[in-house]
């Protein structure tokens, strides 16, 4: 660089901002309240106004995440949603070396004397769990058992002594963050018998108030079904009973979960015709979407699951 005059000084930032993570969720009209859902979603809601992190615990189709949103929308704060995963590590949550701040300062006042100085530093980024704790927003972490327990170690101080220990990269320079008062914590979590999940360390359960989540009872399945898709009660009530018998008739209570409710309300819909027996397309969907659901299900042979799914439509 060849500059005339004073000292004059030139930087070059690379840097990468979280504040776009944050999200700000409303109630939704979509979301369907039912007397069962509601009492889940009122104690909930009383653990974390007095300062409690929340658990829900259960298998997949139960609502856990749906839920999860909506509690959080009710706190009214702003949301940091972290989605467990087997290669997220404890920087993923904290924050990290993104990119390096360097300056250079030219001095050329005395013509015949050049000073040139450069600085090189590293540039600190905070991640989701850090700025959910600064600022006081809600954290949202879905299926939190799908990490490695040695990432979410960074969790404990946060939820018990409300302190989050950071590396001294931080522009602040400071080892740890006091916790913002406001900051709120709802995590999600799938039985430990599924793929790719990990057994959660008990000290950070102990410091979890843990809210197990089963199947909806059968008027809020059907509820949720008719509000999901858009179908005539009369037969939400028939695809409903059906999947009810068919996750009650083998050694696995888990599958199938509304989801399949809505999926055959849904293309029962767009075909434009009803839930009736005497219909073979709608026989035909049922055998398709519960075959699905029945077949991936460890242990079930599929040619076993199709019988099985036909002598459950016909006791239907």
């Amino acid at each position: 660089m060849n500059v005339s005059g004073s000292g004059n000084t030139s930087e070059t930032i690379v840097r990468v901002s979280s504040d776009a993570d944050r999200v700000v969720l409303m109630p939704s009209d979509g979301f369907v309240s039912t007397p069962y859902v509601e009492t889940i979603a009122e104690r909930a809601l009383t653990y974390l106004k007095v300062g409690y992190p929340v658990h829900f615990a259960g298998p997949a189709g139960t609502g856990k995440t749906t839920l999860a949103f909506h509690v959080a929308a009710k706190l009214g704060r702003p949301v940091m949603l972290v989605h467990g995963d087997d290669e997220l590590g404890s920087s993923d949550l904290v924050g990290k070396d993104a990119g390096l701040h360097r300056s250079t300062l030219v001095d050329n006042f005395v013509h015949s004397v050049l000073k040139t100085e450069e600085k090189t530093k590293t540039l600190w980024v905070d991640n989701r769990l850090t700025e959910a704790c600064q600022k006081g927003y809600t954290l949202i972490y879905d299926e939190f058992n799908r990490s490695r327990p040695q990432a979410n170690n960074v969790l404990l101080s946060v939820l018990s002594e409300k302190l989050l220990n950071l590396p001294r990269l931080r522009a602040s320079g400071k080892g740890y963050l006091k916790v913002h008062p406001e900051f709120r914590a709802i995590c999600t979590s799938n039985p430990e018998e599924y793929a790719g999940t990990y057994r959660a360390q008990d000290a950070l359960m102990d410091r979890l108030i843990t809210m197990h989540l089963g199947h909806f009872d059968r008027e809020s399945e059907i509820d949720i079904t008719v509000a999901r898709s858009g179908i005539k009660r009369s037969d939400a009530e028939v695809i409903v009973d059906a999947v009810r018998i068919l996750r009650n008739s083998g050694g696995n209570s888990h599958r199938p979960t509304v989801r399949a409710c809505i999926m055959i309300a849904r293309i029962l819909v767009h075909l434009g015709i009803g839930a009736q027996w005497d219909s073979s397309t709608f026989t035909a969907v049922c055998r398709d979407v519960l075959g699905t659901e029945m077949a991936s299900i460890p242990g079930n042979d599929r040619s076993a699951t199709s019988d099985k799914v036909d002598e459950i439509l016909q006791m239907a």
